[in-house]
């Protein structure tokens, strides 16, 4: 048994209960394009052709997809500009920044350790 009350754990979620809503947030966190997104935005606003060139390798509508999931969780803002050709930036918010140091860590952490990872990493 947790020595976290059921009041605590209900305000904070409980990320191994199978319907806790921090799965959701946790699935598009950890989700590869999730990641990349966050880690490319920790330098500044990028316009959307540049953060696909900046991650690498993810299609438009991955992308896109990735972007707008991230946006509904509060993590990435959307600024769109009323010119043709459409011009949108896309930046961390306070919580995206937060969320993006705490991932850039772990990714450090692989980064280092990868050779211990064995052959599967490679």
């Amino acid at each position: 048994m947790s020595d976290i009350s059921l009041g605590e754990r209900m305000r904070r979620g409980d990320v191994l209960a199978p319907h806790c809503p921090s799965r959701v947030v946790l699935r598009q966190l950890t989700s590869t394009w999730g990641v990349l997104v966050l880690l490319a935005l920790r330098d500044g606003m990028l316009r959307f052709t540049q953060l696909r060139r900046r991650v690498g390798d993810v299609s438009d509508r991955m992308l896109a997809q990735t972007l707008k999931q991230l946006e509904a969780h509060n993590l990435v803002e959307r600024r769109s500009f009323p010119v043709v050709p459409p011009h949108v930036e896309y930046r961390l918010t306070p919580l995206g920044e937060d969320a993006a140091n705490r991932i850039a860590q772990l990714t450090d952490w692989i980064e280092h350790r990868l050779p211990d990872f064995g052959a599967a990493a490679a």
